[in-house]
């Protein structure tokens, strides 16, 4: 059939429909957008917004507390000199590892060899002068006292004569008081012979002194003996040197520290933990530490010391942990960070903690689903993990949870979402 050709009325209606809608394209642009938004927003209100929700699921559930702190020995050795010298040289250097022994700092030692040797020199002037007491003198004093003892058996022998000689009448008072006199002299001689001998033998007061002064001679040299070890100045024990304060040439004195000494052994970290997690802390509880320098080494430690003073101005108390095999590359007064655990829970209900709601108040619940809306949902919480909760009661394995961040009220319609996968 032949098509009919349109009328020109007909071309010239739909020309200015066209121009009428060009001329006014802003307010039918505007007006066609309103409409759509206001049919998004009723379709909106009718079926709700699309929320992602978390679910109640069942997995294991570890708690931790995590503090930073530092690493510290449990104590440090300060080493210093204990006599006024010059240090002649420094043998170490500060971060070096020293043995038990080991010559640190060398003093000069001049003096101190000098009074050495005279202290040697007194020794062997004492040493000297006993061994006169006992080779010269007492063998002297032994002979003397014979001799004496001869002396007087010959003047007991004449006195004893003259005394008859002058009963008889034969002999003068003169020779009479003159074999006495003799007699008198010749006892004092044997008596003082015989003091002699005692004080030269042992145990007799020369020998005492001699031997007193000997032992003076001997203890000096010991002192002296000692006072030149003191010129080296070694390690009293294995470890490391943390701190160098010391040159050649300086003047050294007693009470000063020249070196510190951190010994080898074990190797503490403290932490200082915030009161309200005093009550989760026990000691032998296993931690997982990493430096700060480090922080993709980490390695084990145990809660060994918790200390039961509250530090008032931190609110915190003090906890040192023990770390049983300390990597290589830990320092002493590294920074840490620990992560104590102290609760784990296997195939327990979990949630995430996004979706748990006055957490700190004594009735925490979650924004559950029923019906497709928003409802209230009670819930008893137990241990926390990082991100995660534990439920005991009011939500099983599956239920859905809303998020905090998602801006519903109780009651209100919503679609909900499965949470994306984890890439």
């Amino acid at each position: 059939m032949p098509q009919r050709a349109a009328s020109p009325a007909t071309s010239s209606h739909f020309f200015g429909l066209g121009r009428f809608l060009w001329r006014h394209r802003w307010f039918v642009l505007t007006t066609f957008a309103m409409l759509a938004l206001g049919g998004w927003q009723a379709a909106r209100i009718v079926i709700g917004p699309a929320v992602v929700v978390d679910h109640v699921a069942r997995g294991d559930l570890v708690q931790t507390v995590v503090a930073s702190g530092h690493v510290e020995t449990p104590f440090r050795v300060e080493i210093g000199a204990q006599i006024t010298g010059v240090v002649a040289d420094v043998l170490v250097r500060q971060g070096q590892a020293v043995a038990e022994g080991q010559a640190l700092i060398a003093l000069q030692p001049q003096e101190l060899r000098a009074g050495m040797v005279q202290a040697q020199g007194a020794v062997a002037q004492a040493e000297a002068r006993l061994r006169q007491l006992a080779d010269l003198t007492l063998p002297t004093a032994r002979q003397a006292l014979v001799q004496a003892q001869a002396t007087m058996r010959t003047a007991q022998s004449t006195y004893e004569r003259s005394a008859e000689l002058f009963r008889n009448g034969n002999a003068t008072r003169v020779a009479y008081d003159e074999a006495q006199r003799a007699l008198d002299i010749a006892r004092t001689q044997v008596r003082t012979a015989e003091l002699q001998v005692f004080t030269a033998g042992p145990g007799g007061s020369d020998e005492v002194l001699a031997r007193t002064q000997l032992d003076q001679a001997r203890a000096n040299l010991d002192i002296a003996t000692v006072r030149l070890s003191y010129a080296t100045i070694a390690a009293p024990r294995a470890g490391l040197l943390i701190s160098r304060s010391v040159e050649r040439g300086a003047v050294v004195q007693p009470g000063r520290a020249l070196l510190v000494l951190s010994p080898l052994g074990e190797t503490q970290l403290v932490i200082q933990i915030d009161e309200r997690n005093l009550g989760l802390i026990r000691t032998g509880q296993q931690a997982l530490v990493s430096a700060d320098a480090f922080p993709d080494r980490l390695f084990g430690a145990v809660v060994s010391f918790i200390n039961p003073a509250i530090d008032i101005a931190r609110a915190s108390v003090e906890v040192k942990l023990t770390v049983p095999d300390p990597p290589a590359d830990l320092r002493q007064d590294m920074t840490v960070s620990v992560d104590i655990e102290v609760a784990r829970r296997g195939a327990t209900l979990v949630l995430p903690a996004r979706s748990l709601r006055d957490a700190q108040s004594g009735r925490p619940w979650i924004m559950g689903v029923r019906d497709g809306r928003a409802v209230r949902q009670d819930v008893r919480t137990g241990i926390r993990g990082p991100g995660q909760i534990e439920i005991i009661e009011g939500a099983k394995e599956g239920d859905a949870a809303v998020p905090l961040n998602a801006g519903l009220v109780t009651g209100q319609r919503f679609r909900s979402l499965p949470p994306a996968p984890p890439r």
